[in-house]
């Protein structure tokens, strides 16, 4: 699998060209997902497998960007994220896909990120 970061409802060009600029020198591939494609799961979208051309366009968006790593090797990834941090760019909704996840569509995934996330941020 050809190096691969899925980003879904990323729209403020600002933050995209950004995005780009971190992520370019690491030769990765930044594929954008449609909306439509919210059907699909995770591991069709970064090319493990075929889309399903019978799926039903989606019609929800996420309430937020997020990004799905894949085929990154661990050292390779914590110097893009360093990256990213560094150029200030923040998207809380990261995840690599897994063999658990990579069934799983976006929409699920991402409430499944919005729970883990709200689980550490929350004060007891």
């Amino acid at each position: 699998m050809k190096e691969t970061i899925l980003v879904f409802q990323l729209e403020d060009p600002s933050e995209k060209l950004a995005l780009e600029t971190v992520l370019f020198p690491y030769h990765v591939r930044l594929k954008k997902i449609k909306l439509e494609q919210y059907t699909q799961n995770l591991g069709a979208l970064a090319g493990l497998w075929e889309e399903d051309p019978e799926a039903v366009p989606a019609e929800t968006a996420l309430d937020a960007p997020m990004l799905i790593f894949a085929g990154i090797p661990d050292a390779k990834l914590n110097q893009m994220l360093a990256g990213l941090r560094k150029r200030g760019i923040q998207i809380p909704y990261k995840a690599i896909l897994t063999p658990t996840n990579a069934t799983w569509t976006p929409l699920v995934c991402f409430e499944e990120i919005r729970r883990e996330h709200e689980a550490m941020h929350t004060k007891n």
